[in-house]
């Protein structure tokens, strides 16, 4: 596989500014340090995305496949991300066919920190095959714990939401940006950079997504595309996030908090192998 040049243009996460709280104190905190990039496709003009810039190559990759506009990573030659003037240059190898045709149509999103997509959002959905394989609850219980205890920009900072994707229950990759699609497309172009082979995991889910966002049509389009069966939310599903993923065959796993969460689609998908002790009804009242 032809990989891309890629640039490693980091940018700071946070910044230090005084804020004054309820008693008139003033104090020093720590904010997102959200920024504005323009990707430029071939020197044309694409998109502007707000982001914190922690991998915005990746960021410009995973947007890139997401949106459908390159089939795979070979398709880009270099991305060249420059902070001094907020720009991320992306040289194709042969061209996106049909590219003014393919970026006409804009939908508006539910997500914070891009605002649109190009295209439909249900198009090629039954050209994707889900690998097979179970989520078991322990599984969900082990990602769910990782998390909580992960030091982030969110326990320092607040105002971001968090994406992670896991290989079985070992975090591969977590990422922070102000919006959620930003962060799923960050792994999204990770994902696809990476050489490994499928990895014997006795029947469990070898790729599984976790995000602190609602699990949107979008959110679910995105983790399908990436080849990823089961995905887990500390927040809920939408209506049409849940017929995606029914569609599709995507365990969708919602609420998930401790040692709670609630099933939205393909129970059949989840293995109850870590049943906490139920509790008594008087309890519950």
């Amino acid at each position: 596989m032809r990989l891309p040049q890629l640039t490693e243009a980091r940018a700071p996460l946070t910044e230090s500014i005084d804020a004054v709280d309820e008693f008139g104190q003033r104090r020093a905190i720590h904010i997102p340090a959200e920024r504005d990039l323009t990707i430029y496709v071939d020197k044309r003009e694409l998109v502007t995305l707000m982001t914190l810039g922690a991998q915005p190559e990746w960021l410009v990759l995973g947007y890139l496949l997401n949106q459908r506009l390159i089939a795979s990573v070979e398709d880009i030659e270099s991305i060249t991300v420059d902070w001094d003037v907020n720009a991320a240059s992306v040289k194709t190898r042969h061209g996106i066919d049909r590219i003014e045709e393919r970026t006409a149509k804009r939908v508006v999103t539910t997500g914070c920190g891009q605002g649109s997509v190009f295209g439909g959002l249900m198009d090629d959905l039954d050209r994707i095959a889900l690998p097979e394989g179970v989520l078991r609850q322990s599984q969900v219980y082990a990602i769910v714990d990782a998390i909580r205890v992960k030091e982030s920009t969110y326990k320092s900072a607040g105002s971001v939401h968090a994406c992670a994707l896991f290989r079985g229950t070992e975090l591969a990759l977590f990422v922070e940006d102000v919006g959620r699609h930003n962060a799923v497309d960050t792994i999204a172009g990770w994902l696809a950079l990476q050489q490994d082979s499928p990895r014997d995991t006795g029947g469990m889910l070898d790729k599984v997504f976790y995000t602190t966002g609602r699990l949107t049509s979008e959110m679910v389009i995105k983790s399908a595309q990436m080849g990823v069966a089961g995905v887990i939310s500390r927040s809920g599903i939408t209506q049409m996030g849940l017929q995606v993923a029914r569609r599709v065959g995507l365990c969708a796993v919602g609420r998930a908090t401790n040692k709670h969460f609630l099933c939205y689609a393909n129970p059949e998908r989840l293995v109850y192998d870590a049943v906490p002790a139920a509790v008594p009804q008087a309890a519950r009242a």
